[in-house]
């Protein structure tokens, strides 16, 4: 029996900082992707890329300017 090993899924994240909000567009490469948006807490940003795209290989873009 011959054994497929697949890739990991990718996401990317793109991330538009403010000081009371954080805009986070999330897409992968089997979706084209979502937008929500964050307190700016990084413990529970990373909590809920940990829930959802936990085998997820990533990518991530800061917009600064």
């Amino acid at each position: 029996m011959t054994q497929i090993v697949a890739a990991p899924s990718k996401l990317y994240i793109g991330i538009d900082i403010h000081k009371k909000s954080w805009k986070v567009h999330f897409c992968t490469d089997l979706f084209d992707g979502t937008t929500k948006i964050f307190t700016p807490d990084p413990k529970s940003f990373k909590k809920y890329v940990d829930q959802h795209f936990a085998d997820y290989e990533l990518s991530c873009a800061y917009g600064a300017g």
